[in-house]
């Protein structure tokens, strides 16, 4: 048996509307044998093998969900993976809206969690789109022009701050929307910060 973690145990004494699924979800998961940890992360329970994370629990209004660290790597047999946006390029999620559901799943789910522990022992990577791939914003592109200085600043950003800003910047339809957010972005930019940085 995997050992339990108190502040796992901590976050399912609070109330929650899944407070039933999260523990079922959970005894699945410990099911499992030993060879996962029982961590606390994000906020939610996550379970790792040699400290790389396997699988994670958590909830939202319409849905609680097991979300697979490397899902895209999975075989999806019975076609339940869910990607949650098109921008998310490694991350799956099997969602559940009653816990009868996760019942009647549990085979499932646990085939499920074995093979994400194969895959993560097997080394296999995701291959992430590299920003040169992401759409810019024609906007974007001649502001870039037009300050240098926040050029280099956005080049200096990592690659997850700089896709976080092309995806924000080319997602509105109207010139006038992308052109707002990016005008409201530049002072995070130039001071070195990612989009949702404080």
């Amino acid at each position: 048996m995997i050992k339990s973690n108190p502040k796992v145990e901590e976050f399912l004494n609070r109330p929650s509307q899944w407070k039933e699924a999260y523990e079922k979800l959970r005894s699945i998961i410990l099911d499992c044998g030993n060879e996962l940890t029982e961590e606390f992360k994000w906020m939610h329970p996550c379970y790792t093998f040699e400290k790389k994370n396997i699988v994670l629990i958590h909830g939202f209004k319409e849905y609680c969900a097991l979300l697979f660290h490397k899902g895209a790597l999975l075989k999806d047999p019975h076609g339940i993976l869910i990607q949650q946006t098109e921008n998310v390029q490694a991350a799956r999620q099997i969602r559940f809206t009653h816990l009868e559901q996760i019942i009647e799943s549990e085979e499932t789910i646990k085939e499920y969690i074995h093979q994400a522990i194969e895959v993560e022992k097997s080394g296999l990577e995701i291959e992430f789109k590299k920003t040169t791939e992401f759409p810019m914003a024609e906007e974007f592109e001649k502001k870039l022009e037009e300050m240098p200085e926040l050029k280099t600043a956005f080049e200096d950003l990592t690659p997850g701050r700089q896709r976080a800003y092309l995806l924000h910047f080319s997602t509105p339809k109207q010139s006038k929307t992308r052109e707002s957010r990016i005008e409201k972005c530049i002072p995070q930019i130039l001071a070195g910060k990612g989009l949702n940085d404080k």
